[in-house]
């Protein structure tokens, strides 16, 4: 293993490319490897968080890259998502290092591990930390380190019958929420609407209403309306065309966007949303397949 990978991250950080399939490895210590450089236009906080079982950058904790482009410093992070609260981050004994740990720039819940100052010299990338020049060697070890004690966490947690894990609470829709935010540009959506984000921080996942959240809210590239996307969960069609109306009314009343756009997301064809899409034009129902691809639904 080498820190190639980290190196083409800072490069590409530099440039406006959000493209990341086949451009970094799947797997970093037999862990999975997220990489975003924003949804939609460029992020001022790029990151490269490294995911457990069962975890996502959305739901969940882990070792995270992030870097402030502004600033030009890259965090070593003990992370955790802030779409929502995780119920048991980390370990008891990881956490006690906390209160003696600065917070990461404007990411209150992510923790410094160590911290880093990129240079690219001559399309060479350097690190440099209190003016010392890091090799690469000493950096990946810096992150052997956290993993370590991100995989000691793991198995406490599997360990615990009561955890998320153990009872396999990640079902199907919710990783398929998490498959269409991690991999934006490459669906349908990304082709025509624009994940919101505010401060380098993404809003668009489970975003807040005062009657209750909306699983995923974006932007129409072309008429700038806003787009509620929901999945079709353990629930009937009259309940998700129900919730996905009301959540429509919400935006029109309180984003004031008269012209707000609505899109199912579901397994199978289904009868009674064909007519409930007839009577509400402005509702599109998406199909998704075992292999996670999305394809428009038309009778």
């Amino acid at each position: 293993m080498n820190s190639n990978f980290l190196d083409d991250f800072i490069k590409q950080s530099q440039t406006n490319n959000l493209k990341t399939k086949d451009l970094y490895p799947e797997n970093l210590f037999d862990l999975k490897v997220k990489v975003s450089f924003g949804m939609g236009t460029p992020a001022a906080r790029p990151w490269v968080s490294i995911l457990g079982p069962g975890m996502s950058t959305s739901n969940g904790y882990y070792p995270v890259f992030l870097y402030h482009k502004k600033d030009n410093i890259l965090d070593l992070c003990y992370g955790r998502s802030e779409t929502s609260s995780y119920p048991h981050p980390w370990s008891i004994g990881v956490e006690k290092k906390f209160s003696n740990l600065p917070p990461s720039k404007d990411r209150d819940s992510s923790w410094i591990f160590k911290s880093y100052k990129p240079k690219i010299i001559e399309n060479e990338v350097k690190y440099y930390s209190d003016d010392r020049e890091i090799s690469s060697v000493e950096l990946l070890s810096h992150l052997s380190s956290i993993v370590n004690e991100y995989k000691t966490c793991l198995d406490i947690e599997l360990k615990d019958e009561s955890s998320d894990i153990s009872k396999g609470l990640f079902y199907m829709e919710h990783q398929l929420e998490d498959f269409i935010i991690d991999n934006w540009n490459e669906t349908q959506f990304g082709k025509k609407y624009n994940l919101i984000e505010e401060d380098g921080v993404l809003k668009s996942q489970q975003f807040r209403t005062d009657i209750g959240p909306i699983d995923i809210l974006a932007k129409d590239k072309e008429t700038d309306d806003y787009v509620v996307i929901e999945l079709k969960r353990n629930q009937t069609s009259d309940d998700t065309v129900g919730q996905i109306s009301r959540y429509m009314g919400w935006v029109q009343e309180n984003l004031h966007n008269d012209t707000v756009k609505g899109v199912i997301v579901c397994g199978k064809y289904d009868e009674k949303l064909f007519y409930a899409q007839k009577i509400i034009p402005n509702i599109e129902i998406f199909l998704y397949e075992l292999n996670f691809s999305l394809k428009e639904y038309k009778k």
